[in-house]
């Protein structure tokens, strides 16, 4: 990292991110770009956002606010077609019968007969009526019509090598792949949960599963800081926390002073190698959901990397409200990485982005949660030294929902 200022003959980390909202939540969606030539690169930001850039330093971040339609196609009544139960094609993966959803998004290939180009046919479009033999499907971008805020933040400059072959898509796109996928549409809950989204499927029980201690990372380096900067900025020092769901690393800050801290989990070896916890359980959550203590015994829990493996997800967000204190807070965080055969049947189903609508829709049926966010950050490199390095250059992906208990629940 460097103290100058951003010039002509600068490459940026820049870090694009909108906020916005919706009917049941706030939203914050951030994807990086860490070879940013500002001579070659600069006309791919927004307009609004380019002025902002040279002459400013590290750590600079501007914002302007987007009415819809700016930042995406606004909205358009041509883009809501129906088609006949027959032409949705529910065979689209081999060997899986796909029944559609209300709410729910599914590749626009899925559509057959539908005479539209690849970069088409891969985006999702939203299942919004069924009636009979009928379905009707949005496919404008799940951002139209949405007012927000998008901000640039500097987060590094260096020079810029000799030559150099400058992007060749548009920063905004890039970043507005995947926002407004998380939201309910026009407030109608999505059909997530009916038929057999929950089971698994593998057949080894859990404790058989995880007797063996796995002491390894799920995410990447730069992902698990970005998970702990999301709990730095969450948890009030002195807290009591609950690791849900722990393992060996509970990936909170190590300077922040939390007395107190809970690990529940399933493999004895890992908890007692994580030396964040204070206290150590052994509790199976899709045994018995009911949570091992007092009401209002927590100011925070969190769950990190294992949201996806819940069984009976909203019991079990139903009983971390119960241990919250009022104003605690309930932090999810994961990726798109889980173990093969252990997560409902339903996730690997999902846009990544429809995951975190997945996990709010857990908070909104538990009832008795204020204050619901969710959080998204791409785009990072993947460090050097990572094992994966070999075949990926992208850090993983971070996403987070988290809410707060209601001070009447």
């Amino acid at each position: 990292m460097t103290n100058s200022l951003a010039d002509q003959r600068s490459l940026l980390h820049l870090a694009l991110r909108a906020e916005w909202a919706s009917a049941e939540a706030r939203h914050v969606d951030v994807r990086h770009f860490e070879k940013f030539n500002v001579w070659r690169d600069l006309d791919l930001l927004p307009p609004a956002l380019q002025g902002d850039i040279p002459g400013q330093g590290v750590g600079r971040r501007e914002s302007r606010p987007f009415s819809a339609g700016e930042s995406v196609p606004p909205w358009s009544a041509a883009n809501v077609y129906a088609i006949q139960d027959h032409q949705f094609n529910r065979q689209f993966r081999p060997g899986v019968e796909i029944t559609p959803r209300l709410g729910r998004f599914y590749p626009q290939a899925m559509v057959r007969g539908a005479a539209r180009g690849f970069d088409e046919a891969r985006m999702p479009m939203r299942l919004v009526g069924i009636e009979g033999e009928r379905l009707t499907f949005d496919l404008n971008h799940p951002m139209a019509g949405v007012d927000m805020s998008l901000g640039v933040e500097v987060v590094d400059i260096s020079p810029a090598p000799a030559e150099h072959g400058g992007r060749c898509t548009d920063a905004l796109h890039e970043l507005m792949q995947g926002p407004g996928i998380q939201a309910r549409y026009r407030g109608r809950p999505t059909d997530f949960l009916s038929g057999e989204a929950l089971r698994i499927a593998s057949e080894i029980a859990d404790r058989a599963f995880y007797a063996m201690p796995r002491l390894v990372n799920h995410l990447d380096a730069r992902a698990l800081a970005e998970v702990t900067g999301l709990y730095r900025a969450l948890l009030p020092a002195g807290s009591r926390v609950l690791d849900l769901m722990a393992s060996w690393n509970s990936h909170l800050p190590e300077d922040l002073e939390l007395p107190g801290v809970v690990g529940l989990g399933l493999n004895r070896e890992e908890l007692e190698a994580n030396p964040r916890l204070d206290e150590r359980l052994d509790h199976d959550l899709n045994e018995t959901a009911e949570l091992p203590f007092a009401d209002a015994s927590f100011d925070a829990v969190v769950c990190t990397a294992s949201v996806e493996y819940l069984r009976d997800p909203v019991e079990v967000f139903r009983e971390v409200r119960r241990i919250l204190r009022p104003g605690g807070v309930f932090a999810n965080s994961f990726s798109n990485r889980w173990f093969p055969g252990r997560a409902i049947a339903l996730w690997p189903d999902l846009h990544e982005f429809e995951r975190m609508g997945l996990v709010s829709e857990y908070f909104l049926r538990a009832g008795g949660f204020e204050d619901l966010n969710t959080l998204s950050v791409r785009g990072l490199m993947r460090p050097d030294d990572d094992p994966h390095i070999g075949s990926t250059l992208w850090s993983d992906p971070v996403y987070a929902v988290w809410g707060f208990r209601s001070s009447t629940s």
